[in-house]
């Protein structure tokens, strides 16, 4: 019989990218992580001892701890969060269930090195419209919830990557940028593998957008749009990419849950 505070593998992958995305916390053991070092996406690893360390975190937020199999080591964990006042539960069958039901797992060779709060930092240039502002949508929802965003002159992009530790993306000669007539946003789901069928279908609307080519999506030409018109609204990076973040879950929603569904207007007579 399943935990009350149990949470199934199909109902979590449906929160996942999106904001209301609990706090995902890994907790296996280091010789089970390194077995297999993928992650659930969006998860934060964290080390099942001592979790009183590490708790107050997520005081903002609900959680959902993953270990190995959904057993004590998760219930143990998930306890310590609820005693901390944080709403928590554990993934049902744990790291191995996920992976047996085959929904995407997040590669982590390609994860750049945490920061001394174990955040992962980006630098990229300055004054951001589809691409960069795509690709930090993409890490916040399915990479790291907590990464940091350096929005820099584009001269200064490589010395602020070296002199502060931050990964460099969408600049040339970056792991994280475009590939032949690929984009970076194409870059990071092949890096990451997060190569599945929404997110492929929003990275053909960010291609379209980010080229020029309409052609390529009928979406793209909205896309661009918006991103102008976002980038017209805002002076600062920052507060663009926050509006921006809006704008990226409402396109995933649709290229998950709504393409085929149309619009129409139906007209009723006064008092139908």
């Amino acid at each position: 019989m399943s935990s009350i505070t149990a949470i199934s593998a199909d109902k979590l992958a449906r929160l996942i990218g999106t904001p209301n995305c609990p706090a995902l916390v890994d907790v296996r053991a280091e010789d089970e992580y390194r077995a297999d070092p993928r992650l659930v996406p969006g998860s934060i690893r964290r080390p099942h001892a001592n979790p009183s360390n590490w708790t107050g975190e997520f005081l903002d937020r609900s959680a959902v701890v993953i270990c190995q199999n959904g057993g004590a080591v998760s219930e143990g964990a998930a306890a310590w969060l609820r005693h901390a006042g944080v709403p928590a539960d554990i993934l049902e069958d744990g790291f191995e269930g996920w992976r047996k039901t085959r929904l995407p797992l997040l590669a982590t060779a390609s994860l750049p090195r945490l920061d001394g709060q174990s955040r992962t930092v980006w630098v990229t240039r300055a004054r951001p419209k589809v691409d960069r502002i795509a690709c930090p949508w993409l890490i916040r929802r399915f990479v790291d919830p907590r990464a940091v965003f350096l929005f820099v002159a584009p001269a200064e992009v490589e010395r602020v990557a070296e002199r502060f530790a931050a990964t460099p993306f969408d600049i040339e000669g970056a792991l994280f940028s475009d590939r032949g007539d690929l984009c970076t946003f194409d870059a990071m789901l092949e890096e990451f593998g997060l190569a599945t069928d929404p997110l492929l279908r929003l990275a053909t609307i960010v291609r379209g957008a980010d080229t020029g080519r309409m052609d390529t999506a009928p979406q793209a030409a909205g896309l661009l749009a918006a991103s102008l018109g976002l980038s017209r609204m805002y002076s600062d990076d920052l507060a663009q990419l926050e509006a921006g973040l809006a704008l990226y879950d409402a396109f995933y929603r649709w290229c998950r849950d709504a393409t085929e569904e149309t619009h129409t207007t139906h007209s009723k007579k006064p008092g139908a």
